[in-house]
């Protein structure tokens, strides 16, 4: 017998049609079981594969029926290697499945939003995080390394306040600058430890 005729046929026929949900790879079979050869614990196992085999060839022909897309891409940096990956096109899942873990809850609103809420106070949209700057003709970021907020930081001639000198002396504008926003960075730090105090005790 040659090693040819083992192989199974790649149709197979049902006497109820079976269901697919080809998005979650599942095939649903409401044909009973042959009754015959569910007492012997041997005839079972061989008939459940017989089963398993038909309806695994039912979903791959049904897979195989799909929108077929084929790409290639390169295996190095170089480009010199190259493999075709032939991809098939899922349909959206029909079945819901369960989470695997549970709805997360639902957190506290922090200190800013209870007061937003309270005086009615709308979330702006984002505005980017570069600013162009006119002067370098580039787009630079609004703060952080290299940020428009530390422009002062690395003027070689800043202007100096007459009435600040006045009033306390003689004051790097870039020190005070620096000076300014550490204590800014601080503050907000404190400002952070002291809202998660808030909301562990809740």
């Amino acid at each position: 017998m040659s090693e040819e005729n083992n192989f199974k046929p790649v149709t197979v026929e049902k006497p109820i049609p079976v269901s697919y949900d080809l998005g979650n790879l599942a095939v649903f079979d409401p044909n009973p079981l042959d009754g015959t050869k569910l007492t012997d614990e041997k005839e079972l196992n061989k008939h459940l594969d017989e089963v398993t085999r038909d309806n695994a060839q039912l979903l791959i022909n049904q897979i195989l029926s799909l929108p077929v897309k084929t790409t290639t891409e390169s295996n190095s940096s170089d480009g010199g290697q190259s493999s075709t990956i032939t991809l098939v096109q899922l349909p959206e899942p029909l079945t819901p499945l369960p989470r695997e873990k549970s709805v997360p809850k639902a957190k506290a609103p922090t200190k800013w939003e209870q007061f937003a809420a309270k005086k009615g106070i709308k979330k702006k949209g984002k505005e980017g995080k570069l600013a162009y700057d006119e002067e370098v003709g580039e787009w630079t970021p609004k703060w952080g390394y290299g940020g428009k907020n530390k422009k002062l930081d690395n003027q070689w001639l800043v202007e100096v306040d007459e009435k600040a000198e006045e009033k306390d002396g003689l004051i790097d504008p870039r020190s005070l600058n620096r000076a300014e926003r550490m204590k800014l960075i601080k503050k907000n730090q404190a400002q952070q430890k002291k809202n998660l105090k808030a909301v562990e005790r809740k």
